[in-house]
Order: structure tokens, then C-alpha cells, then sequence
């Protein structure tokens, strides 16, 4: 797959954009000459990243986790010329549930956005990005718990953003005929306010609700959405593919832990007959 390189002036629409990581890709890309919109459930938060940006970014509220608003302002935008190089699926929600005591509109809430809604902004930006000629990427914002085994507290986020991740493997496979490159990024815990994501949650899901203050130490003493740079840049460089950016010293261990369960768990007694009966 050949390397993709932001080109000034063309666009990056960018979802989860108001704060976090989201905020941080609009930035870099923006800093490499890309016209920005930024997509927000807060419209007001989408403002003012793309205030951040360069001359001529945009910006737009859009709840990814409602299908007919994703697909209206898709259209609504690209019908004033944003048609963008770059798609980056970002919009993501954290919570401390776990399978076995999630409320069923929290769940919702958790699958509409960190699953659903990566696949109702591919469905209403892909024809624009395919329909464009020159370098086209597509990047998913996935996690670190995408790739070690699922472990407590927060055992449904990390089941999710396991799907999150898969929806990354598809659309690399469902793009690879078009010359569309995909970027799974999985980064750390990183210094956003992920850990406060129910403050702007939809009344469908249960209503806005704000975390107690003293929750958020734990993210606020960790690094910030920065120290993705090199190894996305390295990434993009050489067309997409995993980018996973741990911050925590056993990630490593924990990816070679689940990879080995699952080799313990391989019986290719099947295959092997077969090919004796061949």
C-alpha cells in the first residue's frame, strides 16, 4: 500500500473532534497544511478545535451514534465541497461497566458509539472518499484494550473497543481493492477526558451526567494525546496498517499473554488429516 501524505489544502474530517485525541489529529493534520472539519456531539467543543486550526477548517456537531443525522450532515457537507483525502473515525466513549451489570441504555450507549458509529461514518463518507482521486486515507481510533486480553474494571469498554478495532480490519480489507490505505491506532491511557465522556451522553441513552472530579486524576497524570507523532507519522508513512502506541510498560507482555492463550487453543488436527487424506 503506498504511504500517505497530508496535502495542503485538501480535507480531514475528523469525528470525536471537540476534545482528546480527536482535538490532537485535527491540530497535527491542520499543522501539515489540511483543511479541517471537525465533527462533534458538542458543536460548540467541534467550534472551537476547528477555531484552533488552520484558515478555512470547518466544523459541525454530529452524533456518530445516530445513523439518519450522520448520513444528513455527510451529505449536507459534502455538498459545500468537503470531500475529503483523509477520514478519521475517532468519536469514542469510555465507562467503568462490565457485561454482567451494564444498564441496557448505557450498553446502547456504548455499542451505538464505539461500534455503530464507526460504521455509520464509514457508510456516509466512503462514497466521497472513493469517488476523490489522488492519496485517500482512512484512519480508526481503536485503544490499547483492543489487543491484550479484556481484564477488569472496565471489561465492556475494552469489548468494544475490540470491535472497534475488527470494523479497522474490515474496512482495510473491504478498501484495498480501491488503493485506500487504513490506520488502526490504539493508543494508551492518554490525558483526555474520556473518563467524563457521559457529560454530553443523548437523553435516548440515559441523559447527560457528569463524573465526580477526583475521577479524572488517573488520566490527568498521564501523557498527552502528543506522544502519538511519531509512531502514527511512521504509520501513515508507510500506507496504514496497526499503530499502537502503549503507555503502560505491560502492554507488550499482555499482547504476547492473549496471543499465546490463543495458540493454546489451536487444534489444526482438521487441516492436518485432511491434507493426509489429499
Amino acid at each position: 500500500m503506498t504511504g500517505f501524505s497530508p496535502v495542503k489544502g485538501e480535507w480531514a474530517v475528523i469525528t470525536g473532534a471537540g476534545r482528546g485525541i480527536g482535538r490532537w489529529l485535527a491540530q497535527h493534520f491542520s499543522a501539515k497544511g489540511m483543511r479541517i472539519c471537525a465533527l462533534d456531539i458538542d458543536a460548540y467543543e467541534a467550534e472551537e478545535t476547528a477555531r484552533l486550526c488552520r484558515e478555512g477548517s470547518r466544523a459541525h456537531g454530529c452524533d456518530v451514534s445516530d445513523a439518519s443525522e450522520t448520513a444528513r450532515v455527510a451529505e449536507k457537507l459534502i455538498a459545500q465541497g468537503v470531500e475529503p483525502s483523509l477520514l478519521w473515525i475517532n468519536a469514542g466513549v469510555g465507562s467503568a461497566d462490565t457485561v454482567t451489570n451494564v444498564k441496557a441504555r448505557t450498553l446502547d450507549w456504548l455499542m451505538g458509539v464505539n461500534v455503530m458509529g464507526p460504521v455509520h461514518t464509514a457508510q456516509a463518507w466512503l462514497p466521497a472518499l472513493k469517488a476523490r482521486g489522488g492519496a485517500r486515507h482512512v484512519g480508526i481510533t481503536a485503544s490499547s484494550a483492543s489487543v491484550v486480553p479484556v481484564s477488569g474494571p472496565f471489561t465492556l469498554y475494552a469489548t468494544t473497543k475490540q470491535m472497534t478495532a475488527a470494523i479497522g480490519e474490515a474496512l482495510t480489507a473491504e478498501l484495498a481493492g480501491d488503493g485506500i490505505g487504513v490506520t488502526i491506532l490504539c493508543p494508551g491511557i492518554l490525558n483526555t477526558q474520556i473518563w467524563n465522556a457521559a457529560q454530553a451522553r443523548p437523553e435516548r441513552f440515559g441523559g447527560a451526567r457528569s463524573a465526580p472530579d477526583e475521577l479524572g486524576d488517573h488520566w490527568r497524570a498521564q501523557p498527552g494525546p502528543e506522544v502519538l507523532e511519531r509512531g502514527l507519522d511512521q504509520t501513515l508513512a508507510k500506507g496504514g496498517g496497526w499503530c499502537i502506541v502503549p503507555t503502560e510498560e505491560s502492554t507488550g507482555s499482555a499482547m504476547e499473554t492473549r496471543h499465546r492463550a490463543q495458540l493454546d487453543g489451536f487444534f489444526d488436527y482438521v487441516v492436518k488429516e485432511s491434507d493426509v487424506a489429499r
